[in-house]
């Protein structure tokens, strides 16, 4: 099954259920997905229905940064409660042992010696690894293990 076809599987279910809140979150992610296919005219991949998963998702996390610094207790405890719902429909992130692991695999693999070879480096596991890790997390790894 596809993750396009989950949402819509999920959606009706929590309409069903009267869910408002998961029925809120899914049509503003089944919109996003209908207007990037009526701009692209086809029909999206999972990677890029990944890619808006994603965006939502850190969507919420700036949303709920801005409100509590904004003192909107609130608001960031909706946006949060929404956040937990699309992380759902994340794939499962990597631990950090996992991370740590891969980062040292793809440094041998590069060849990186220097901070110089970084962005390759966290290229290589942003496009092998999509969604499953945190770019800053790893911009952080990388950068202590090029610079030791």
């Amino acid at each position: 099954m596809s993750l396009q076809e989950r949402i819509e599987r999920d959606f009706i279910a929590a309409y069903k259920n009267k869910d408002t809140v998961l029925v809120a979150v899914l049509r503003m992610l089944k919109t996003a997905t209908k207007n990037r296919q009526v701009d692209l005219q086809r029909l999206l991949s999972d990677d890029e229905v990944l890619d808006l998963v994603l965006k939502q998702i850190k969507q919420r996390q700036e949303s709920i940064d801005m409100y509590s610094k904004a003192g909107r207790d609130e608001l960031a405890a909706k946006e949060a409660a929404e956040l937990e719902l699309l992380r759902a429909y994340q794939p499962q992130p990597l631990s950090a042992d996992e991370l740590t692991a891969l980062i040292e695999t793809v440094v041998s693999e590069q060849g990186a010696t220097s901070i110089k070879d970084m962005g390759r480096v966290i290229q290589a596991i942003m496009n092998t690894h999509k969604g499953r890790v945190d770019g800053k997390a790893v911009s952080e790894l990388v950068r202590n293990r090029l610079s030791s």
